[in-house]
């Protein structure tokens, strides 16, 4: 592309430059630009030109160059070393925390049967900066033992926070015993116990056991504490949450527990209708005809009775039921934690807020759709030992045909859909913090 003419006209005019200088400048150079056998090294306003084994600048430029450093070094005040912020290189968090602590409930969600039935206890409040720490660590594929895996992994925003595949996968690809269970409204259960089996107590015991469990995320207390500490976003985050920059599982299950009590549903069509007419009950006027004849079946006390065991605003269940999947025993559920023979199979009823986006269902995932779930309580409940007595024919002790009309199966399903929360499955706030 050049000539020799050429290098011997530019060396004529340049300046030469002594070679171990210049191959010393060569390997520290920032940027290199290459043009056929030609070679041009800029290290700021410096050019040194290669060609052939030969290293050369302009005159000019080498007195540029020199000229910089010696500014550089006359300066009294030494020029301004920037720290790069560890939280915002690696999340999109906002200025000011999003608001997780006093989110515009309606009264209704304040008083009364859910203040009651709140499982948020007095030494972890729900905090701004603590549900930011928590929904950081939700989000966290560094808990798992090869980085594949957060929580939120099994449980997706946009499925209602549950899972669309029926057993999810661990961090090896194997998958979990049971169904994702949907964790919105999750505050709103009064033993406070968690998973489908109520094995643990609380939130907090709750939010540490996939990540120490074998086929889920694979990690022990102390593994997970070294992650956390070797990654720079998290020692400011916990000192905003907690007031100093100590990690630890405790804060660390504290900061998820906050985090996800303060997944709730209030902004669905049910609960426009709800505030409306300050009352659960009576047709509500923003509904179709269809969805408040499902709603009027759903409260209902003879035929359908769903309310009995998803009832109240949050429709959540307050304690453990059988609803008669199996004649027999093939998953103990609670009952396998607790060996009383009343409990077999038995199983937690999460909240049927957004329930239809999150299928399959059950512990087991068995249901593919809502139509299935809904003619099994219509024409397939099986009588389990243990069936729920709202199950059950009060004259004969048998599980009870509810013998449900197509339009009024389909009257269910509408109303069902006025508990999809729209809003709450794209909030950025609940959503992927991580760039």
């Amino acid at each position: 592309m050049y000539s020799d003419a050429v290098a011997d006209s530019f060396k004529k005019y340049a300046g030469s430059i002594n070679d171990l200088l210049c191959e010393k400048i060569a390997k520290d150079k920032r940027i290199k630009i290459k043009s056929g056998n030609w070679r041009i090294i800029r290290i700021y306003n410096l050019e040194i030109y290669y060609f052939r084994d030969m290293y050369f600048c302009t005159m000019r430029s080498l007195q540029i160059f020199l000229l910089s450093i010696f500014f550089v070094a006359c300066q009294k005040t030494p020029m301004p070393v920037v720290d790069s912020d560890p939280v915002s290189e690696y999340l999109n968090l906002p200025t000011a925390p999003f608001n997780y602590a006093n989110q515009p409930l309606p009264d209704y969600m304040l008083i009364g049967q859910l203040l009651n039935v709140d499982n948020t206890p007095a030494h972890n409040p729900v905090t701004d900066n603590g549900a930011t720490l928590g929904r950081v660590l939700f989000y966290e594929k560094g808990l798992s033992k090869n980085n594949t895996i957060s929580c939120a992994s099994c449980h997706k925003q946009e499925k209602a926070f549950s899972d669309d595949a029926i057993f999810s996968e661990g961090w090896e690809g194997h998958e979990t015993g049971r169904h994702s269970m949907g964790i919105i409204n999750g505050k709103y259960y009064y033993s406070g116990k968690f998973f489908w089996d109520e094995r643990v107590a609380s939130l907090e015991q709750q939010t540490l056991m996939p990540i120490q469990d074998s086929v889920e995320m694979g990690l022990t207390l102390s593994e997970m504490e070294e992650r956390l500490k070797g990654l720079p976003y998290y020692k400011p985050l916990f000192t905003s949450a907690f007031g100093n920059d100590e990690i630890t599982s405790e804060k660390a299950a504290m900061a998820m527990a906050q985090f996800i009590r303060s997944i709730v549903s209030y902004r669905t069509k049910y609960d426009t209708g709800r505030f409306m007419m300050n009352t659960q009950f009576g047709p509500f006027n923003n509904f179709s005809d269809s969805e408040n004849l499902g709603k009027k079946l759903f409260n209902g006390f003879k035929k359908v009775k769903c309310a009995s065991c998803h009832g109240s605003d949050a429709f959540a269940s307050t304690g453990g039921r059988n609803n008669g999947l199996d004649a027999s025993t093939t998953d103990a559920g609670i009952g396998g934690v607790t060996g009383a023979s009343f409990e077999m199979s038995t199983f937690k009823a999460p909240s049927l807020k957004s329930v239809l986006l999150r299928a399959p269902y059950m512990h087991d995932g068995r249901f593919s759709t809502i139509e299935e779930v809904i003619e099994h309580y219509s024409s397939g409940v099986q009588n389990h030992p243990n069936l729920d007595q709202d199950l059950k024919d009060f004259d004969t002790g048998l599980p009870k045909s509810m013998d449900m009309t197509e339009l009024e199966k389909t009257a269910l399903v509408d109303f069902l859909k006025t508990l999809t929360d729209n809003a709450l499955v794209t909030d950025e706030k609940f959503s992927n913090p991580f760039k």
